[in-house]
Formats: structure tokens, C-alpha cells, sequence
């Protein structure tokens, strides 16, 4: 569970929750519009399968797992496991290795593909072409999963916008009846629709592509990381050098307690 996007929901939902109740007293159902619902919410996914293809759509709920569960492993975790395959490798030979190879799958199926190919003796150029390969095979998906809340914080609160020009006209075209129901009625559907529009765009929408993009960040250089981890590996390097060129990809308040271990 990423306790941050947690924490942040909570927020949000109990500050809007606390404003809404403080507004209707109870009353909730003031704040729900039908025709608000189908403008904006209806809108807003339309415009998602017009922009994407239909194999992208189908990932949305991995794209919301990705935003509330994180499984990657952090830059010190993986800056250790590389400095102990290097000692390793050093001490018993490349060969020793395939030992580990089980437990790195599990634990990081890229790092294990590149102990896989050091283990068979590749050549580095030719490992490294293929794991960047891989980094950008991956970054390509993840720009998937931004482009899509990034459609819906686009036109969402122009959907909004067009919802609230529709009640507008409804009001409008009930001025000469005189009817204050009617007018209400309308003039609602024009508020609720901005309020739609606004809240999918900047308490959903907007925050769920942002960390989207912070995780592929961090996931690319937590994989360029390992990329150089595997080719120091092979270049016969001395563990502590495999270690320090770790250490360029780690925290500095980090940094102190891998350079003790290594």
C-alpha cells in the first residue's frame, strides 16, 4: 500500500466531506445532478475511448493499483543486493551466480533478466542494448497510464463546462413561464456540472497522472541503476567501485550506511 496516496485521499475526502456537510447540513442529495453525472462523468470517458486505443482502456484499474500499491524495490535496496552479487562474483566467479538467480526473479524480474545474460556469458554491448530496450518498452507503457488521467483532467472540466452552459440555456428558456422550480432546477444542473468537473479534474484526475509519473520516474532510474550495476558486474569490477557507482543513484541521507556495509 502506498500509505501517501492513502493519506492523501483521506485528506481530501474528509475535507470535502467536513465543506459539503457544513453546506447541506445532512442534505446530501442537493449535491447530486443527474444530467451533471452523465455530462461530465459520460463526457469525460468518452473522450478517453476516442483518444486510446481499446488495449490501453482495459488497463485503467492497473493503472489505479499502480497509483494505491507500490511494489517496486528502492534504490538502496537494489544498490545492496548489486554490491553483494558483486562481491559474489568476484570472489567465485561470474558462474556462482546462478545460485541467486531464483530469489532475484522474484524479487526483481529486470535485474534477474540481466543476471541471466551475464551468467550466459553476452556480450556486454549486447546486454545493454537489450535492458534499454526493456527501460523504454516500459517507460512507453507508463506514459500510457498518464495520458489517460491527463485526458480526463484536460476535458473533464470543459465537459463541466459544457453542462453548465446547457443549464443556463434550461433557465434561460424558462423565464418567460416565470416557474422558480424550473429555473432552480436548471440553474443546479449548471453549478453541479462545474463543481463535477473541477473536483475530477483536480482532486482525481490531476493527482493520480502526477504519480504516475513520479513512480515511471523513479522505476527508470531505479532500472538505469541496475543497468550499471550488471555491466560493472561483467567488466570485473571491484565490488566497492560497483558500489560507489550505486551510490550516484541513492539518496545522500542513504548513502552513509551502504558505503559502511560495502
Amino acid at each position: 500500500m502506498d500509505i501517501a496516496s492513502l493519506i492523501g485521499v483521506l485528506i481530501g475526502l474528509g475535507c470535502l466531506g467536513f465543506v459539503g456537510y457544513e453546506a447541506c447540513h445532512g442534505h446530501w442529495v442537493m449535491f447530486y445532478s443527474q444530467e451533471g453525472v452523465f455530462t461530465v462523468f459520460g463526457g469525460s470517458i468518452s473522450v478517453a475511448f476516442m483518444a486510446m486505443p481499446m488495449a490501453k482502456i482495459k488497463c485503467v484499474m492497473g493503472y489505479l493499483k499502480r497509483f494505491m500499491f507500490h511494489k517496486g524495490s528502492t534504490p538502496e535496496v537494489a544498490a545492496k543486493t548489486i554490491g553483494e552479487l558483486a562481491d559474489k562474483a568476484r570472489r567465485e566467479g561470474v558462474l556462482a551466480l546462478e545460485s541467486d538467480y531464483g530469489r532475484i526473479k522474484e524479487i526483481d524480474p529486470f535485474l534477474a533478466t540481466g543476471l541471466r545474460m551475464t551468467i550466459d556469458g553476452m556480450d556486454p554491448v549486447a546486454v545493454e542494448q537489450t535492458l534499454r530496450l526493456e527501460i523504454m518498452a516500459m517507460q512507453e507503457r507508463h506514459k500510457a497510464g498518464k495520458k489517460f488521467f491527463d485526458l480526463i483532467k484536460l476535458y473533464g472540466p470543459g465537459w463541466g463546462l459544457v453542462g453548465t452552459l446547457v443549464g443556463q440555456i434550461g433557465m434561460f428558456g424558462n423565464l418567460e413561464g416565470g416557474s422558480i422550480g424550473a429555473m432552480g432546477k436548471m440553474l443546479a444542473v449548471a453549478v453541479c456540472a462545474t463543481m463535477y468537473g473541477t473536483v475530477l479534474a483536480n482532486a482525481v484526475a490531476g493527482p493520480i497522472g502526477d504519480k504516475l509519473a513520479t513512480r515511471s520516474s523513479e522505476e527508470i532510474m531505479n532500472r538505469e541503476m541496475v543497468l550499471q550495476g550488471i555491466l560493472s558486474i561483467m567488466g570485473g569490477d571491484n565490488p566497492r567501485i560497483t558500489v560507489e557507482k550505486m551510490l550516484a543513484f541513492v539518496p545522500m541521507a542513504a548513502r552513509a550506511k551502504l558505503q559502511a556495509a560495502a
